[in-house]
């Protein structure tokens, strides 16, 4: 254990911080998964709804910093061609 009090504090926030990106992380697998399983029932209307709604969260991701920007473009492109296969 840290003995300087702003060490403290860091591994406070450290440890908010990691929960809270294992929630958001979480989330995106979820969305990621609900436009998978769209895409293997071949329902193109759910499939669209899931992949505005995956493409949003992975832009909050972004912006929180949850994610790297390529990787989340990485992830869009991936299920965004799943779905334009359809």
């Amino acid at each position: 254990m840290a003995n300087i009090k702003s060490q403290k504090k860091r591994i406070l926030t450290n440890e908010k911080a990691r929960l809270r990106n294992n929630a958001v992380k979480s989330e995106l697998k979820t969305a990621i998964r609900v436009v998978n399983t769209a895409v293997e029932s071949t329902d193109k209307d759910a499939a669209a709804a899931a992949l505005v709604a995956a493409s949003r969260k992975l832009d909050k991701a972004v912006s929180k910093g949850v994610l790297h920007k390529n990787n989340a473009a990485n992830r869009k492109s991936a299920i965004s061609k799943k779905v334009n296969a359809l």
